[in-house]
């Protein structure tokens, strides 16, 4: 009975050896898969809600979606999703300490949209951007800035003073500029979600990849310093 045991204790040692051997991270498959992206620098998508990614899974929302491009395309950067639900330019403003300890490279700027949606003035959003844009760059930070636009129930006068916000921001600090951040989405009732505001899954694929061509050139300013 002992020297039963003995056999088929030594079989199984046999088998759980084999099937580890199978298993090992250091196989050729598994060295590729686990292997460990060298980021060259870090880009942190700052914003509200559309920068979160309000209600889809955080694989899902622009930023992530984002970085894989840049993989994908041969720039190794990190992209940090910062996004705040609900948050103002003031509250933007508010929030720079913070992201500068995320140690940012690159920002993505989105911002100013509630404040559209909630009839601030838009000399206030103004101010608020200038001031953030201004801290950035004291920091040696590049600074990607989206355009937005607001709906039309505002008023002529109010869409048009809105409007001229984001180009005149940039202008005045020479920022790279994305003219609107949701172009191609907005409107699009299969790229949003039920409240026809927040892009879904699919609408996000379009924004990361309006925004990409913005970062490219982000990066490679850096680059030439």
């Amino acid at each position: 009975m002992m020297k039963r045991t003995c056999f088929w204790t030594f079989w199984i040692c046999i088998l759980a050896c084999s099937l580890a051997g199978c298993s090992r991270s250091d196989s050729p498959e598994a060295s590729t898969s686990q292997q460990e992206v060298v980021y060259e620098g870090t880009i942190v998508a700052m914003g509200d809600s559309l920068t979160a990614g309000l209600r889809v899974n955080e694989e899902e929302a622009y930023p992530a979606r984002l970085e894989r491009k840049l993989l994908e395309k041969g720039y190794p950067w990190r992209v940090i999703n910062a996004g705040n639900s609900g948050e103002t330019s003031s509250g933007a403003l508010s929030r720079i300490n913070w992201v500068m300890k995320l140690e940012p490279d690159i920002v993505i700027l989105e911002t100013g949209a509630n404040d559209g949606l909630r009839g601030i003035s838009p000399i206030y959003t103004r101010q608020n951007l200038e001031e953030t844009v201004r801290t950035f760059q004291k920091n040696g930070v590049t600074v990607v800035l989206a355009g937005m636009k607001m709906v039309t129930n505002l008023g002529r006068q109010y869409l048009k003073e809105y409007s001229a916000v984001y180009p005149r921001v940039a202008k005045k600090f020479d920022l790279i500029y994305i003219p609107f951040f949701l172009e191609g989405v907005a409107a699009q009732a299969s790229l949003n979600q039920e409240d026809g505001i927040h892009p879904n899954g699919e609408g996000y694929k379009v924004v990361a990849d309006t925004v990409f061509p913005f970062v490219v050139e982000a990066i490679e300013r850096r680059k030439k310093g």
